[in-house]
Formats: C-alpha cells, sequence, structure tokens
C-alpha cells in the first residue's frame, strides 16, 4: 500500500511541475538569436562538438582499460 502512494505522490510532483516549463516554451531566446546574427553560433556548437567528442573518446579508452583489467583478473 505504502509502495502504490509514493508511486502516486511521484507520478502527482511530476504532472505538477510540467506545467512549469511549459509556460515558457513561447518566450523567445534572446541570446541565441544574438549568438546566430553575430556568427557566433558556430563557434559555441563546434566547442560543444569537441568537448562531446572528447568525451566518448576518454569513455571508449576507458571502457578499453577496465575491460583489459578484468581480463587479467579472470585469468589469475
Amino acid at each position: 500500500m505504502i509502495k502504490y502512494s509514493k508511486n502516486i505522490l511521484s507520478l502527482a510532483l511530476i504532472l505538477l511541475t510540467t506545467g512549469v516549463f511549459a509556460q515558457s516554451v513561447n518566450a523567445p531566446i534572446d541570446m541565441a538569436d544574438g549568438l546566430y546574427q553575430s556568427g557566433k553560433i558556430y563557434v559555441v556548437v563546434t566547442v560543444l562538438t569537441v568537448i562531446f567528442i572528447g568525451i566518448v573518446i576518454y569513455l571508449i579508452l576507458l571502457d578499453r582499460k577496465i575491460s583489459k583489467l578484468e581480463k587479467e583478473i579472470k585469468n589469475k
């Protein structure tokens, strides 16, 4: 019984907070328009892309290292 009430409470809180975010949907985004007009949006997109690619490469290398360590532990 308590399990269901927690789920209902969580659902109610989620539904209440979505209304808060929905109020700002039609608001104009001045910063993005300014960056687009000055051409700096491409710099922002490039920097974000480089950061994302760096994180992906780091995770791939980390996964390889972890796999190697797991194999070493398993073979001992």
